[in-house]
């Protein structure tokens, strides 16, 4: 076997933007043939891959699995909205969310070194797909609910399959309860969450930054008036600001719930099912939020491709 030098890495990395342990890999495979082990990365796709990985991938799927106590979001990231119809893609996407419930996490940096069905990790899983689907991709974030008895309710808006689409939602129920009982109240709140889009459960769940935010908003907006009332407007304005935010304090979006709060819509639950009934928690992903999207000038792209620039 041909010695294989750092600097020998260091110039197939060059070469082929692929990672240090692939490319020792394949001057090791090669014999140390430069040439060689650049084929023979192409033919893995790890070359391939390397190259897309600093595209920016804002598209792609959100992919929901719930199994018993346990419940997981994902966000799979593509480059294209074409990709989420590919069924390799929504089969990874499934599979990502199906381990991290196997697993018990959602911990991104740990999902990736999981086994992945077929062979190697799904860190190995995402460049294949990357190398054979021909774009970036990612796992953006993971975050997984869980109860002790009662029922997950979950939704998925835009759904281009089973458990995949754009908007992602899932609402956990604690209860002695039937779970068939609790089904459509876990069903209603999870499509309120996924319409309404609240920060938190409730306002202790509030970050605290953001709590200051609004005060001092409110504050600057009647600045000037005495001490005392600006308390007790400040004070006002929250309870506004949390029946905005909050879950709890949502008036709900459906009409079976005609004028009550998620939280009230909860507690009348209780006289159908028979038990009390804990909203514990709940999760919503929707798809490329807070991902800076890049512009592309087309007409300097059109240029360059000619080589007008």
């Amino acid at each position: 076997m041909a010695n294989v030098t750092a600097a020998m890495v260091k110039d197939l990395r060059e070469k082929t933007g692929a990672g240090m342990m692939d490319c020792k890999n394949a001057l090791g495979e090669t014999e140390g043939n430069i040439e060689a082990a650049i084929d023979w990365l192409r033919k893995k796709g790890l070359s391939k891959a390397a190259k897309k990985s600093g595209r920016i991938a804002a598209e792609g799927l959100v992919s929901v699995f719930v199994r018993g106590a346990d419940g997981v979001v994902v966000e799979v990231n593509s480059e294209t909205d074409f990709v989420a119809r590919n069924a390799d893609f929504q089969d990874l996407a499934r599979n990502i969310a199906r381990l991290a419930v196997e697993t018990g996490t959602s911990d991104v940096e740990a999902l990736k070194a999981v086994a992945y069905p077929g062979g190697g990790t799904l860190s190995d899983a995402i460049a294949n797909a990357i190398a054979t689907i021909g774009e970036n991709m990612t796992l953006r974030r993971a975050a997984s609910v869980q109860i002790g008895q009662g029922f997950i309710g979950q939704y998925v808006h835009n759904s281009v399959a089973e458990g995949l689409g754009k908007i992602g939602v899932l609402v956990a129920l604690e209860s002695k309860a039937d779970p068939e009982k609790l089904a459509p109240l876990g069903r209603l709140i999870a499509l309120h969450v996924a319409a309404a889009n609240p920060l938190a459960l409730d306002p202790s769940d509030l970050d605290a930054a953001i709590i200051a935010r609004e005060k001092a908003v409110l504050a600057g907006k009647n600045e000037g008036k005495p001490a005392h009332v600006l308390e007790k407007i400040v004070e006002s304005g929250l309870k506004t600001y949390y029946k905005e935010v909050c879950l709890i304090e949502q008036p709900s979006i459906h009409a079976e719930h005609a004028g009550k709060t998620i939280g009230q819509a909860v507690k009348e639950a209780e006289k159908t099912a028979g038990a009390p009934i804990t909203l514990k928690g709940f999760v919503r992903y929707a798809l490329g939020e807070g991902i800076e999207k890049q512009e592309s000038d087309f007409a300097a792209e059109v240029a360059a491709a000619g080589g007008q620039i």
